[in-house]
């Protein structure tokens, strides 16, 4: 990812060094920033009237939003559904063609989470118990 913006205070100052006769470029270098900074702090401030840098990110490209409420239906009355199934569920009843890792995105983007639970436990280790060597010991095998 990238880095964090750096301060409004260090900004603040930035601009105000330009407010007070100081080339871009010079005040960039006077606060230890890149001179591209400091011009675009100056346009943003000339635009905006703030310091405070732009909002980050954007809205969401995922083409699994249009189909959100039928996804969040379908976990709701189906939840032992496995990532797969709802892949194959996308694509027999919307024809939307997708990934496993998609999926899986969406329902966190949502806060949907996927508790294993008594029904959908994992198989037991290949590993024997202790009862298994007391027996063997009894009966004089390996």
């Amino acid at each position: 990812m990238g880095r964090r913006p750096y301060s409004d205070d260090l900004r603040a100052r930035v601009i105000m060094a330009v407010a007070g006769g100081c080339s871009r470029r010079a005040a960039g270098k006077r606060f230890a920033v890149s001179a591209s900074s400091s011009i675009r702090w100056v346009e943003l401030h000339e635009e905006t009237g703030s310091v405070s840098p732009r909002q980050r990110g954007g809205n969401s490209r995922s083409p699994l939003e249009p189909h959100a409420s039928w996804l969040l239906e379908l976990v709701d009355q189906e939840s032992d559904l496995t990532l797969a199934e709802i892949v194959e569920r996308l694509w027999t009843d919307r024809g939307v063609r997708t990934t496993d890792s998609s999926v899986d995105r969406f329902f966190k983007r949502h806060g949907v989470t996927f508790k294993k639970n008594s029904a959908r436990r994992r198989a037991g280790s290949a590993r024997r118990g202790r009862g298994a060597a007391r027996l063997e010991s009894r009966s004089g095998g390996p």
